[in-house]
């Protein structure tokens, strides 16, 4: 009975200190996202961390950021736009490392139309 209460208790302090431990991205961040014709388009990311929570906005899309997740350098959220008198939905997935998100977009619906870019700390 002891070992199972030491070993329940462990296992709470780790996911105590996994929570902890998520990346620190509260702010604003920039990035150059590919666009049609080659071009390049400047989003700004505004995000706000509560717990394993990732909340804020996506300004180029000039939406809120939805089921938004951060696990460690870890995370992920759902940008919903209306283009054309249409819905459409896009999936982030993020990996922080420094000043600096590894991003990969998918449209929702097809899983399609993959792009990779990188968004820059502007503030904190």
């Amino acid at each position: 009975m002891k070992n199972r209460i030491t070993m329940i208790a462990a296992a709470i302090l780790i996911l105590v200190v996994q929570s902890a431990w998520a990346a620190d991205i509260n702010g604003k961040w920039i990035a150059q996202t590919p666009s049609s014709g080659g071009k390049k388009r400047e989003m700004t990311f505004d995000f706000k961390v509560e717990g394993t929570k990732l909340k804020g906005t996506v300004s180029g899309a000039a939406s809120p950021i939805l089921e938004g997740t951060i696990n460690g350098d870890d995370l992920s959220f759902v940008v919903v736009v209306n283009r054309g008198g249409g819905k459409f939905g896009y999936n982030y997935k993020g990996k922080v490392s420094g000043n600096e998100i590894k991003f990969t977009r998918t449209r929702s619906a097809t899983g399609g139309e993959k792009v990779e870019f990188t968004a820059v700390r502007a503030t904190k």
